[in-house]
């Protein structure tokens, strides 16, 4: 779950990490007030889920109320593109009205689970305010990274470590110190899986200020934070991914044009190395779990042909305890709701009652094509894509 920047930087402050003075705004009026309030230069920033916000125009410096309120206006109620979106953006409901602060070096600091070390790192680069995937790409060695063992937690000499490694002075290492025992243990007590501050201001006068912050809270743990839970913006999200959130069913969206429904996430991942080994692209990543009844099927293939993009549809089961009948009845009665929607299916079945399956389904109206073997599946899709 993602977290927008005004929603980050209220956490980082309840737990002592400095961000600069701002206010939510909704409408040009409430940007126009909140600038009169913080006064002098403020910073105008769209609150989206996506990075590259400055380059797509979704940051604007302005010295006015008069100036907020137009930044405001032009920001409110569109949609920003950025790299980080599609084509069709994402849009803006609220933006952030900070204080301008005074600004000597841009630093780099994030958190994140590491599957290699089973734990959390501490990634740092004096390279801040940039994109951080072209410095590690680019210039590798400008990128600073510092395993937490888990039992112990963040140790002070690591804290000390990261500080020198950012070239902090020596009347800074004491608070960057303390900074980032308050990151991790913010990190920890709110189940993130990604925390990024950049940049990481040093202002003119030597603080060290959070200028920006995302933070991604671990799906399977939101339930553990109800303040957590009521900041979700289903607003930045794929309404595809929401609607199967909402039915219990694992799907992301991808940009391909097959459609992938499996039972299994192993099965899913080699479900979808067949589509791209054929030369089509997956559209998506879509696992119906074990104990899916025939409603919870139809709505899974429902969510897939709902995606354009999409030309056809490829089907891996393999039957335990969700039954291939089961299974088959699900997509014969999505189709039969959405007759509009359907397009060519490529269905592999194994396992209980795979033979009634894949009898339901050839008896069907449905443009089904029946396979026994992933390699069939491979060149049949490939046709089709």
């Amino acid at each position: 779950m993602k977290l927008h920047e005004f929603q980050s930087k209220e956490i980082l402050s309840e737990y002592g990490i400095p961000v600069p003075l701002g206010k939510v705004a909704r409408t040009p009026s409430q940007a126009a007030t909140a600038a009169f309030d913080l006064g002098g230069t403020v910073v105008v920033k769209a609150q989206v889920h996506a990075g590259g916000r400055g380059n797509a125009g979704g940051i604007k410096v302005v010295k006015t109320p008069g100036a907020a309120e137009e930044a405001a206006a032009a920001m409110l109620g569109s949609n920003l593109i950025t790299f980080q979106t599609g084509p069709e953006g994402v849009p803006i409901e609220n933006v952030l009205i900070e204080e301008g602060i005074e600004i000597a070096e841009e630093l780099y600091l994030g958190m994140v689970i590491d599957g290699s070390t089973k734990g959390v790192v501490v990634i740092a680069s004096k390279s801040g305010g940039v994109n951080i995937e072209e410095v590690a790409e680019n210039s590798p060695e400008k990128i600073l990274q510092i395993p937490i063992d888990p039992v112990l937690g963040l140790q002070g000499f690591q804290g000390r470590q990261i500080a020198y490694g950012l070239g902090l002075s020596q009347s800074q290492v004491r608070s960057a110190s303390i900074l980032l025992e308050n990151l991790y243990r913010l990190f920890i007590a709110t189940d993130a899986s990604l925390l990024e501050i950049n940049p990481l201001v040093v202002t003119t006068d030597g603080t060290l200020v959070a200028a920006d912050a995302k933070i991604n809270i671990d799906d399977d743990a939101v339930y553990r934070h109800k303040n957590i839970q009521e900041m979700a913006d289903p607003s930045q999200e794929d309404p595809l991914e929401v609607q199967a959130r909402e039915s219990d069913i694992n799907y992301v969206k991808l940009d391909g044009n097959i459609g992938c429904i499996v039972n299994g996430a192993g099965l899913a991942m080699a479900t979808m190395d067949v589509a791209s080994a054929a030369g089509a692209a997956p559209a998506n990543f879509l696992d119906i779990g074990g104990g899916a009844d025939e409603e919870k099927v139809a709505k899974a293939l429902t969510l897939v042909l709902s995606d354009l993009n999409v030309k056809a549809v490829l089907v891996n089961l393999f039957g335990g305890i969700l039954r291939c009948d089961i299974a088959a009845r699900g997509f014969v009665m999505a189709v039969e709701r959405n007759r509009e929607l359907e397009r060519p299916m490529v269905v592999r079945m194994l396992g209980t009652n795979s033979e009634e399956g894949r009898k339901i389904l050839t008896s069907s109206n449905l443009k089904v094509t029946i396979v026994e073997t992933l390699d069939e599946a491979a060149k049949a899709i490939s046709k089709l894509s």
